[in-house]
């Protein structure tokens, strides 16, 4: 796995088709099945200074902004992303700093500065996870806040044979490997970590874990499409709050 490379591809991606996939992993939803309004994971955001990891095209700024902070900040890897987020913001009256780079490298935020870092579905994009948490970290104020979202390790071990959901990699595996990406003839390069490596890498980067959240809301399970069916039996989508200690 060579980090440039990741990065190029991966933030093409985002650059292109990304859009069409955003609208179940923006604030308030953590992701599918979860949300906001279930887990109660956000404190009173009146005054706070606030940055998104992966802030995509606005939305969940554009979220948090309508909750009364002080300042939002967010970085991104994609340019394209981050000219929508402008647009979005300003639409509505708005604005962020807004930061193009990696979630891997040192950009210049500011130290001991912030009372949350969030990131809805974006930490596992990220090729190295222990040294991402060490730098939001060190943006954070002590005591503040780090809350993240991504799918569900359980969720990409199973698929469906028939009427069945089976077992097809396992749970420990947390090697690299490719999707397919036909627009830009490339792929996509993933990693699906358990949820151990996570917490301890919160741990080495001196978080305490405060809440994890994987149970779907009720509300959401009706239906018999296959991603019900699938969230009725296994966790889709993990939300995890942490603060610095």
């Amino acid at each position: 796995m060579e980090q440039n490379s990741v990065h190029r591809i991966n933030g093409l991606y985002w650059d292109t088709e990304g859009n069409r996939y955003l609208g179940a992993v923006v604030l308030p939803r953590y992701g599918a099945f979860l949300s906001e309004e279930k887990c109660r994971l956000l404190e009173d955001m009146a005054g706070k200074k606030v940055l998104e990891i992966g802030c995509g095209n606005g939305q969940s700024l554009c979220y948090m902004g309508e909750r009364g902070v002080s300042e939002l900040w967010g970085l991104d890897l994609s340019p394209e992303q981050l000219e929508r987020a402008k647009e979005n913001l300003a639409a509505r009256g708005m604005k962020a700093r807004l930061v193009c780079a990696p979630m891997e490298e040192e950009c210049g935020l500011p130290e001991a500065y912030f009372d949350l870092v969030y990131s809805i579905y974006a930490i596992g994009w990220t090729t190295d996870l222990e040294g991402t948490f060490h730098r939001i970290a060190s943006c954070l104020k002590k005591g503040g806040t780090f809350l993240f979202s991504w799918s569900h390790p359980i969720h990409k071990c199973v698929q469906r044979e028939g009427d069945r959901f089976v077992f097809q990699k396992s749970y420990f595996d947390g090697s690299w490997y490719t999707v397919p990406a036909d627009f830009c003839g490339g792929e996509l390069t993933l990693s699906d970590r358990t949820l151990s490596a996570y917490i301890n890498a919160l741990a080495g980067a001196g978080f305490a874990v405060e809440r994890l959240e994987e149970e779907p809301e009720e509300a959401l399970l009706a239906g018999e499409s296959e991603q019900a069916q699938r969230a009725r039996l296994l966790p889709l989508t993990f939300a995890l709050k942490a603060r610095k200690l």
